[in-house]
This record gives C-alpha cells, sequence and structure tokens, in this order.
C-alpha cells in the first residue's frame, strides 16, 4: 500500500532539486524547473483521474509534519540563494527570468500551501516555523489575518480575503492586503484585550522580522538582490491573494444576526479535484474540508461532492484570474449554475 505522504514528497521536492540547480547552473535546468510548475503539472491534472480512497481522518501522520518542516527549511534555503543567482553576473536575461517565474511559483504555490499547513499544526515550533515563511515573503500578517480573521467570517462581508462576484482581482488585491493587515491587527490587539494579560502583538515580530530579512538580502546580495528579493515576495504575495481570490470567489454564507452567519460548510468554497496540482499544493484543492477542520492534515482532507467544483485546475484558474475580463466570462455563469442547481 501507497504511504499517503509519498505522493506530496514527490510533487513538492522535486521542483525544490530543479530550481536550487537551476539557481547554482542554470541552462536547461531553469527551463525544466519553469516547464514543471507550469505546463508539465496542467498536463498531469489532465492525464491522471485517480482519485485514492480517503484517509482515516483520526489517523496519525507524523511523515506529512516531516514532509512539511523539510519544505519550509528548503524555502529559507532557496530563497537566498535564488536571489544570490538573480543578482549575480552570469546568467543572460532569459534564464533570470526563466528562474524567477519558476521559484516565484513556487514560493507562492508550495510554500504558501505549506505555510497554511505549519500554522494550523497545534505544535508551536510548527506554528513558527510556517509564521517565519511568511515573513521571509513580507507577508507575515496573514499568518494572524488567516487564523483570526478569514476562518471565521470566510465567504461573508466581513472577511477582506473573500472575493465579490464581479470583484476584478487586482481591485480585491488592494483590498484584500491592507484589509487583511488591519484586521488582523485588530483581531490581535481584541485577543490580548481579552486575555488581560497585556503585552505586544506578533505585529512586532512580522515587521521587525521584515525589516531584518529585507536588511538581510541587502547586505549579502547588494542593491540588485534587494530588487529581485523585493520582485519574489511581491510574486509570492500575489500568488497567495490568488489563491484566496480564487476560492471564495462569489459564495457567501448567510447573516442571522448583525455580525454573525450561519456556519461555513461545503457550499462556501471553490475545490478542485485534479491529483497532480492538489499533491504540489498539499491538498489545497480540497477548501470546504479544510474549513470544516482546519486542523485536519493535509493527507486527510476529504472531497466534498456537494462543493462547488472549479472549472479547471487551481493552478489555471489562477492565472485565468489574472485577465478580469475572461475569468468573469468563465466564472459567473459557473456561479450562477452552482447556485441554481443548489438554491
Amino acid at each position: 500500500m501507497t504511504h499517503p505522504v509519498r505522493a506530496y514528497a514527490l510533487a513538492t521536492l522535486t521542483p525544490v532539486i530543479l530550481i536550487a540547480v537551476g539557481a547554482l547552473a542554470q541552462g536547461a535546468w531553469v527551463w525544466a524547473a519553469l516547464l514543471y510548475m507550469t505546463l508539465f503539472t496542467f498536463a498531469l491534472d489532465q492525464l491522471i483521474g485517480t482519485r485514492e480512497p480517503d484517509e482515516d481522518p483520526t489517523r496519525t501522520l507524523p511523515a506529512a509534519d516531516a514532509l512539511s518542516v523539510t519544505l519550509a527549511l528548503c524555502h529559507l534555503a532557496l530563497l537566498p540563494l535564488v536571489v544570490w543567482s538573480l543578482s549575480a553576473p552570469g546568467p543572460g536575461v532569459g534564464e533570470r527570468v526563466g528562474l524567477f517565474f519558476a521559484a516565484a511559483l513556487f514560493f507562492g504555490q508550495v510554500s504558501n500551501s505549506n505555510a497554511h499547513e505549519l500554522i494550523h499544526r497545534g505544535d508551536k515550533r510548527l506554528f513558527t516555523l510556517g509564521k517565519w515563511v511568511y515573513i521571509s515573503v513580507l507577508f507575515g500578517h496573514h499568518t494572524s489575518a488567516h487564523m483570526k480573521v478569514h476562518h471565521r467570517f470566510a465567504a461573508s462581508k466581513m472577511d477582506p480575503n473573500s472575493a465579490r462576484r464581479n470583484e476584478g482581482f487586482y481591485r480585491f488585491a488592494r483590498r484584500a492586503w491592507a484589509g487583511s493587515f488591519c484586521e488582523g491587527y485588530r483581531a490581535e490587539r481584541a485577543a490580548i484585550a481579552k486575555r488581560g494579560t497585556g503585552g505586544v502583538t506578533p505585529y512586532v515580530t512580522y515587521v521587525a522580522g521584515a525589516a531584518a530579512v529585507t536588511l538581510a538580502m541587502t547586505i549579502a546580495f547588494g542593491w540588485r538582490g534587494l530588487c529581485a528579493y523585493l520582485a519574489l515576495a511581491a510574486y509570492a504575495q500575489i500568488q497567495l491573494l490568488l489563491s484566496d481570490y480564487v476560492q471564495h470567489y462569489g459564495l457567501s454564507r448567510d447573516e442571522v444576526a448583525p455580525g454573525k452567519y450561519e456556519p461555513i460548510g461545503p457550499a462556501h468554497s471553490w475545490n478542485a479535484p485534479h491529483w497532480y496540482s492538489r499533491h504540489l499544493m498539499l491538498n489545497a484543492p480540497r477548501h470546504s474540508d479544510h474549513h470544516a477542520h482546519p486542523a485536519r492534515p493535509y493527507p486527510l482532507l476529504k472531497p466534498h461532492d456537494a462543493a462547488p467544483t472549479l472549472p479547471s485546475t487551481l493552478p489555471a484558474m489562477a492565472a485565468l484570474a489574472l485577465f478580469p475580463k475572461y475569468w468573469r466570462r468563465v466564472m459567473n455563469p459557473a456561479l450562477d449554475h452552482w447556485k441554481a442547481g443548489h438554491a
């Protein structure tokens, strides 16, 4: 019997090797890494239709946490390696562009999904590791906003990271970045006031950590390294915001009382069944079950047949969201069809 973590390890660690060797040796390795994160993954999603039997949700899987720790450490090593490669003399413009997009897609899709898993773990050491992955791409506040705001208010107007119908991605991204920063801070202040213990919020760590990483990149790799680092962090943030945008677009929970909403259910998250990208993104496309069971490890998440299903893979739909006109042309009919069938 195949171990339930093995396919996740194969899907997520392969690009680590390709990107690392590409950063060191350039050439064909760079293009192999970029093709893996784009066309190869999309092609396998179309070719592989496997749906494994659901795992026992009570099963203990230490290998899942071990893979998450490995991926987080790989991320923290890859980031400066890629910045060094992009800022060092030698590679041509084409290779720099290829390496940039391959690495940024990995940081935004795999590292983001992995950090998301880590901040949901009960072990404080795992939580801290996930937090620092987010801090390393200058998005530390997502740790607070996701845990204390998004999971409480997802698919409602009180969640800055839930996209409304006809809201284009670029408008959403501005609202979500600023809104999640502010709402996460308010939630942390409210938690401190409720405990009555005083103290500072984690935002001190988020901001100081981001400043420290930025300064370290500048000292180590100069102004070119700083520009490369900021560009990688920005693109990784865009990938994270795209994931939020796609996974709740147009879906909403009924308000049962002022500021209170019906329990979140399968109908409030878009899902995707595609086998390979699901493993590459640590089961992030099984989003409904994650909201129902936030502490459930990624290999144990279940599909929900009653949940709305994206017209294509999650990475493909995220790419489409960059073109709002075509996004609405595809997703609004899908949203209408879903709502008509589940009124």
